[in-house]
């Protein structure tokens, strides 16, 4: 009597790739541009709370954790205009393929571009602003599109230098009233995030 040899299962064919989401990119840029909107409202009905002084102040030793607070808050009304278009624009871009990256990116950016404004920019003044995150994800889009060199991520990329190159200019220090380490540390940040999450490492080879 003979035995027919051992064949392992059939593995189940992997379930199809998910291609871009544009209703929870929509969705989770509509609640972060609602909590900044949230935010000024709340700081210009109630001017005692003072939330601006929950920006960043260079190597002040007990608000160190306001980096994470700096990009919600804005000067007043112009300034937070001014950013909400970048802002929800950019998001939506690099939020699109990946709600999960988006908010890992967002965090990186935050800590590392918040962090480089604490221990790095002018002291005397508060930092604060969505252009931290503004120059974030646009950095974030560039270099998503430089490592993974893929027709998607350079096509994303180059729409987004078409729209928004010209920001480039505020990482230098043009104006004094306007805080360039923002911009230029954003900007940093965002390279590190795209970096750290679509970086290819290359495959372990077994001895």
């Amino acid at each position: 009597m003979t035995r027919s040899p051992l064949r392992p299962r059939p593995s189940p064919s992997a379930p199809p790739s998910r291609g871009p989401r544009a209703l929870p990119a929509a969705l989770v840029t509509a609640l972060l541009v609602a909590l900044i909107w949230v935010q000024e409202f709340v700081d210009q009905l109630l001017p005692g709370l003072r939330l601006d002084n929950l920006g960043i102040w260079p190597r002040d030793s007990g608000s160190w954790w306001h980096i994470f607070t700096a990009p919600f808050l804005h000067g007043g009304w112009g300034h937070l205009i001014a950013n909400t278009v970048p802002l929800a624009t950019l998001a939506f871009m690099s939020a699109v393929r990946s709600v999960g990256r988006f908010l890992a990116a967002t965090f990186i950016i935050t800590a590392v571009g918040g962090g480089l404004i604490w221990l790095l920019a002018r002291g005397g003044s508060v930092h604060l602003g969505a252009s931290i995150l503004i120059f974030g994800y646009f950095a974030y889009l560039l270099g998503v599109g430089w490592w993974e060199r893929t027709p998607a991520a350079i096509g994303v990329a180059v729409i987004a230098a078409v729209l928004y190159g010209g920001i480039l200019w505020g990482v230098l220090p043009t104006d004094p009233r306007i805080s360039f380490e923002g911009h230029l540390f954003g900007f940093v940040g965002g390279l590190a995030a795209a970096a750290l999450l679509h970086r290819q490492r290359p495959p372990r080879r077994l001895a």
